[in-house]
């Protein structure tokens, strides 16, 4: 460990710099030789650390999203080219090329703190044999082996019993202190891990990006149980610290950007609902911007999402395109007055319904008829009786009874 700490010498100055900085200010507060003043000085490095670090974050972030997304395309590439590991590769990255993802991507903020872990590893073994590194001076070295975190030097670890006599510490309230760190480190590693499996993953694409996960969540607790033992307090206060960050950084990330199709997305869609069905409106840019990706998904919405707009229309609202809501009676009264007008447009009727149309047409006109005919009815007749000989006895051919009226459009 001390030979790969040596690599990274060349950092050891930003680091032991911003330690003593610190320092100054804890040192004030607490006393410049407790271990309140040098514990804190280290989780402040590693608060400064981690905030250079969201950028890299977010690119993580994004990576791990496109890669499971991208695991059941990388499947079938495997498939098919199952037996030309060469075009396999380059199909590979012609997919990584064309959706712009980099698979090394959610290694950055790994690999970006390494430099730092080992550089602060190298810091406190200088410490604990009493040499001078980077801007530690001699009189801020004794200090620092002077400090003690619950009884434990800083720099002493678990497995030697020597250094932790030299530093005047009691060898077991330095396996105590270490192994209860070592227990805390594993557990958050654990947690942290196990609610991304569980909250913060598509569950309905079976990929085998989710068993490694699942893999890695019990793999890190074992290793950090294992090489925990190897390292100084002061190591694990900044391994313990970063992953209580960690932690609280994925819990952030679920809870306010969760995986699509995701149990998270799912809660975050809900308690989404009940903001608008509270206040009537979507509250904050994000959400905002959040309900004009679904809309603009149409209908390539999952399961959550087609339950959260259904959710909106249940509850008398409507998503719009700029990520507003507006009320479902709007859009009832639209919608009412389209179907008005496509109601004044004749509908086309059959033969059979144009023919019964006809008939009560004529029945209706029948009354009117007759009574225009009165007029001429109630002209004097001539005295006497009409015989069927008479003139006016219907003629051959002609229709006996009562006849129907002419129509007043056509001719006489």
């Amino acid at each position: 460990m001390d030979t790969i700490a040596s690599l990274f010498s060349f950092i050891t100055t930003p680091v032991s710099w911003i330690i003593v900085q610190f320092h100054k200010l804890y040192g004030a507060l607490f006393g410049p030789d407790t271990g309140w003043a040098w514990g804190l000085s280290i989780v402040s490095l590693v608060v400064v650390i981690r905030i250079c670090l969201i950028p890299l974050f977010v690119k993580q972030i994004k990576s791990m999203r496109n890669m499971q997304a991208l695991q059941p395309k990388m499947k079938a590439i495997q498939e098919r080219y199952k037996n030309d590991r060469q075009r396999q590769s380059e199909e590979m990255m012609k997919l990584y090329k064309d959706t712009g993802t980099n698979p090394l991507s959610s290694c950055l903020p790994i690999l970006a703190q390494s430099p730092f872990f080992f550089a602060l590893y190298h810091v406190l073994s200088k410490i604990a044999s009493g040499d001078t590194i980077g801007v530690l001076n001699q009189q801020l070295v004794d200090s620092a082996r002077e400090a003690r975190i619950f009884g434990a030097p800083i720099a002493a670890t678990f497995m030697d019993a020597d250094k932790a006599e030299a530093l005047g510490a009691s060898v077991t309230d330095v396996r105590v202190v270490t192994a209860v760190m070592i227990i805390l480190m594993s557990a958050s590693q654990f947690f942290t891990q196990r609610q991304l499996m569980q909250k913060n993953v598509d569950l309905t694409v079976k990929t085998p990006y989710m068993q490694q996960q699942k893999m890695l969540m019990y793999i890190f607790p074992l290793i950090f149980a294992v090489t925990g033992i190897h390292f100084p307090v002061g190591v694990l206060v900044y391994w313990l610290t970063t992953n209580v960050w960690t932690m609280g950084q994925q819990m952030y990330v679920i809870n306010q950007n969760p995986t699509p199709g995701s149990k998270a997305q799912d809660n975050y869609l809900q308690r989404l609902l009940k903001s608008v069905t509270a206040h009537g409106e979507v509250r904050g840019r994000r959400r905002r911007m959040v309900v004009q990706a679904i809309v603009a998904k149409g209908a390539d919405r999952n399961e959550n999402e087609r339950r959260f707009v259904a959710g909106l229309a249940k509850a008398g609202f409507a998503a719009q395109a700029d990520g507003s809501v507006v009320k479902g009676d709007t859009v009832t009264v639209d919608a009412e007055g389209a179907a008005a007008g496509r109601r004044q447009q004749p509908k086309r009727q059959s033969k059979a319904q144009r023919q019964s149309g006809g008939a009560h047409q004529t029945g209706a006109a029948k009354p009117s008829l007759e009574k225009q005919a009165e007029p001429t009815d109630s002209v004097p007749k001539p005295a006497g009786n009409t015989s069927p000989g008479s003139p006016r006895q219907a003629k051959s051919g002609q229709r006996k009874g009562s006849q129907r009226p002419k129509h007043p459009s056509s001719k006489k």
